[in-house]
């Protein structure tokens, strides 16, 4: 936070008074007005409003002048008040004057900067002296409060500028109205002031004053007010007395003194500026050279600005940028800070441009020559004595945090304001924890299927799957699941496919009788008649052999000589007939020799499905008819085969250039039940980063390897690497969406199959407790350690003789609060004058003098910070009363 400090911006040449646009407006202008105090160094008596254009971007230290406005006035105070801005009658709102001759004048700046002559909305000399006070109500802009002689105030209304009202009846005895301010919480609410040091609170309301402050000593000369941004009740007033150069904070509700007294300025202070941004940053400038910048809260002051040998006599925060300032001193300059820090380059070549400018660039000793503009030596930097910041001003501290936790659960929290009914009351911090879910439609996805799991209604799943596909080839994937699954049910029914195909042949023959069902003995008389058929087939072709050698080969019983015989003749049809006749060997033998010599577009199906040598066709076949190559792989191969045969057929479809082609390796795979290539395929097709698409893989992996396992009747498939990795991708999706339970269902049962990068998480189930990392405290010093041997003693003495159980929980809970305590004692961060209060109460604990220890409780309370004692003051006065009514 070092890098908070102050530095000068820009400045203007001007004895004059100030003020700077409102926040609405942008690009940021400050106005000056010749002030009707002090006179320039010509002595002229000339007067002018006039506008300089805040620009950071541009390097020199002086503000660009935008316009101006020669006036027969000279002017006390001004404020910018943002009227007129939102329906475009005053784009740059108004500009209101307080003038020396009793004046309120209100200006239109958007007029002056474009160089237009009338300028002035209205004016009125009401007032019977010069106008030292003006303020713009913060709620109603069209509000204007001023104060002049006498103790008069008005209230103007700028929609009916000629009718000004009063607060109330005028203060007695009569006197001047140095300031008047708006409160910042409640609108109706006007504090005015005076240089007798008395300040009055008036409610618009019930037009009349409500409440005066005063302070007793008639030295308090009052030159500034300001309320409390945040806090309705409380206010400062300044004074510019030399006798008592000190700000005192007021608190309505406690008015008989000040809630606290801001010492550090030596002679009268001439102006304060209370920021709207940050409530603990008080500026005042003084009689003494001095411009501080004060902690209100804390009466601490945060740092100095680095001034020149005059007064500063009025210090103004800019509304829109809360990190500038600007301050108005009698040595005729207006300078802009920023506690942002910044760069001093621009000061020092302006100074040397200046020095230049005066002597000239031409030789002084005669030659004629033209010099080089001068070159100040450059001294090296001296460590600046403008202390930096404590801490960064509330306007870019976090006024909220969030945090992400595991499980998509987010963390956050939020500084809230203080309560301005309560501003002493402590304000509570709530921490939210809520379950963060931005995947929707992928959950609602994997309940579906996580509802299928438990129910085992994959044949329903895949059928919803079916109806609600949106293209063909999704359709077919879940058609071939639907298959895959739908056989298993069928076989756990008690089917068989061919008993079931035989039972087919024999409802065909024989009608069932409706009262007899059973077939099964009629199954031995039905191959009977299919033996008996095919012998008399074999006869009844070889009757019509013609040729006599055949016959005589035949008829001798060589089957071999016949069928070459007829192969010659290219007599396949009586070639094949015989070669059956002739047994296994012969019948192979044969089949090659025709299948060599005959060629047609189906005879390389029909050598597939006779000689069962599937390898060949599922290589050689063209991959355009891959759906009939992988159908007849279904029908005909057998089961210790078919699996190969489909990965086969896969890998050949996944080579392939075409895309399309590539995606319906999927098929294969699933077909194959080989769920580590449907991973690998399916990755490589799809979209894997996309949650819905990795929903799609895994509902259908976990439907394939169900299927799988009932088909095999084994348990559980082995993981592969590539479905591990996805697996524990899934499983990281749900949880991040919060779905913790269903999550650790989907992770491997062997970690270490599990990638790198989902390692962070998977290896942490099931959840443990994480230890709580022993925080080494610092001791409380010894002189202050009595402090707490003496409340905690105290506490254990209450126990000891309390019998009611809230008595007990009161004092149990005081007991550990009071750590707050201990732990600003272990710091040393407590003030002097707390720290020996409380020992002071310690003594009347020891002498069981409890009415006189709440007593200095009392005054420790209202003449110390409430946030510094807030945290244990109040737990402190509980056990001084439960002792003191507990008699201990």
């Amino acid at each position: 936070l070092t890098s908070f400090y102050l530095m000068k911006l820009k400045e203007i040449k001007r004895t004059a008074i100030q003020s700077w646009s409102p926040a609405q407006h942008h690009p940021i202008y400050l106005a000056t007005g010749t002030s009707a105090q002090q006179l320039d160094a010509s002595f002229s008596t000339n007067a002018s409003l006039e506008f300089f254009e805040l620009d950071l971007a541009e390097p020199s230290l002086d503000m660009k002048s935008c316009g101006s406005f020669s006036s027969t006035h000279r002017y006390h105070k001004l404020v910018w008040g943002p009227y007129g801005m939102d329906d475009q009658g005053h784009p740059a709102g108004v500009v209101i004057a307080g003038g020396e001759n009793g004046n309120v004048i209100l200006y239109d700046p958007a007029k002056i900067i474009s160089g237009e002559s009338d300028v002035i909305i209205a004016e009125s000399d009401k007032h019977t002296g010069p106008v030292r006070a003006l303020d713009v109500n913060p709620f109603q802009t069209n509000l204007v409060a001023s104060g002049g002689n006498e103790s008069e105030i008005y209230i103007w209304d700028m929609n009916n500028f000629g009718s000004p009202m009063t607060p109330g009846p005028k203060t007695q005895p009569l006197e001047d109205i140095s300031c008047v301010s708006w409160n910042r919480q409640v609108q109706h609410i006007l504090a005015s002031a005076s240089p007798s040091g008395r300040a009055s609170v008036w409610d618009l309301r019930k037009n009349d004053l409500i409440i005066k402050v005063s302070d007793h000593s008639n030295r308090m000369h009052c030159s500034g007010l300001a309320w409390n941004p945040e806090v309705a009740t409380q206010l400062v007033l300044a004074s510019e007395d030399d006798r008592m150069p000190v700000i005192q904070m007021w608190d309505l509700r406690f008015a008989t003194s000040p809630l606290k007294i801001l010492e550090n300025h030596t002679r009268g202070i001439l102006s304060i500026a209370w920021s709207l941004a940050d409530p603990e940053l008080l500026l005042s400038c003084g009689k003494d050279n001095r411009i501080l910048c004060w902690n209100p809260n804390t009466a601490e002051v945060l740092y100095e600005l680095p001034t020149s040998s005059q007064w500063c006599f009025d210090i103004q925060w800019c509304p829109r940028n809360p990190a500038v300032l600007s301050a108005a001193g009698f040595d005729g300059h207006i300078d802009i800070y920023s506690i942002m820090g910044g760069s001093s380059q621009a000061q020092s070549q302006r100074h040397a441009d200046q020095i230049s400018n005066s002597f000239g660039n031409m030789d002084p000793f005669g030659t004629g020559q033209t010099l080089p503009p001068l070159q100040l030596p450059q001294a090296p930097a001296t460590p600046a004595t403008v202390n930096p910041l404590k801490k960064p001003p509330k306007w870019i501290r976090r006024p909220v945090g969030a945090s992400f936790a595991f499980g998509g659960k987010l963390v956050s929290l939020e500084n809230p304001k203080p309560n301005p009914q309560q501003p002493q009351q402590p304000t509570s911090h709530v921490v939210h924890i809520s379950q963060v879910v931005t995947e929707t439609a992928f959950l609602k996805r994997s309940d579906q299927l996580q509802a299928t799991l438990n129910a085992g209604s994959f044949v329903d799943f895949c059928q919803e799957k079916i109806d609600a596909a949106e293209n063909e080839f999704e359709k077919t994937v879940w058609l071939i699941l639907k298959a895959i699954v739908r056989s298993k049910y069928l076989e756990l029914l008690g089917y068989n496919k061919e008993e079931l195909a035989l039972k087919l042949v024999l409802s065909c023959h024989y009608p069932l009788n409706e009262t007899k069902s059973d077939h099964s003995q009629l199954i031995p008389h039905l191959r009977n008649l299919f033996s008996f058929l095919y012998m008399n087939y074999m006869l009844l072709s070889a009757s019509y052999i013609k040729h006599i050698l055949p016959k005589m080969a035949l008829l001798t019983g060589d089957f071999e000589g016949a069928v070459n015989l007829c192969l010659h003749d290219n007599r396949m049809a009586d070639s094949i007939i015989l070669a059956i006749a002739g047994g296994a060997e012969l019948l192979e033998k044969t089949q090659k020799k025709y299948f060599t010599k005959t060629h047609s577009k189906i005879t390389k199906l029909i050598s597939a499905v006779v000689m069962k040598d599937w390898h060949d066709i599922l290589k050689t076949c063209d991959l355009q008819n891959w759906k009939e190559a992988l159908a007849a792989v279904m029908t005909y191969a057998q089961p210790e085969e078919f699996s190969s045969l489909c990965d086969l057929l896969g890998g050949r479809l996944e080579a392939a250039s075409v895309a399309q082609l590539q995606a319906q390796a999927c098929l294969c795979y699933i077909c194959a039940g080989n769920v580590e290539k449907l991973v690998a395929c399916w990755t490589k097709a799809q979209d894997g980063h996309c949650p819905l698409s990795l929903q799609d893989l895994v509902e259908k992996v976990v439907v394939l390897r169900r299927a799988v396992e009932q088909t095999q009747r084994s348990g559980a498939t082995a993981i592969g690497v590539l479905l591990a990795e996805k697996m524990s991708q899934y499983a990281g999706l749900l949880a991040s969406q919060g779905s913790l339970s269903t999550a650790i269902t989907y992770l491997p049962d062997n970690t270490n199959q599990v990638c790198n990068t989902t390692a962070a998480w998977c290896t942490s189930y099931p959840l443990q407790s994480i230890p709580a990392e022993k925080i080494m405290k610092k001791p409380i010093p010894d002189e202050h350690m009595v402090l707490k041997t003496t409340f905690e003693g105290l506490i254990q003495k209450c126990l000891a003789v309390a019998t009611d159980p809230q008595t007990k929980r009161k004092l149990d809970d005081a007991n550990k609060r009071l750590e707050a305590l201990y732990d600003k004692l272990r710091e040393q961060t407590l003030s002097p004058a707390i720290v020996g209060g409380l020992h002071n109460i310690a003594r009347t604990i020891e002498s069981r003098s409890y009415t006189e220890g709440l007593n200095i409780h009392t005054h420790i309370v209202s003449s110390s910070n409430f946030s510094e004692t807030s945290a244990f003051m109040p737990v402190l006065k509980v056990v001084l009363t439960q002792a003191n009514k507990l008699g201990v």
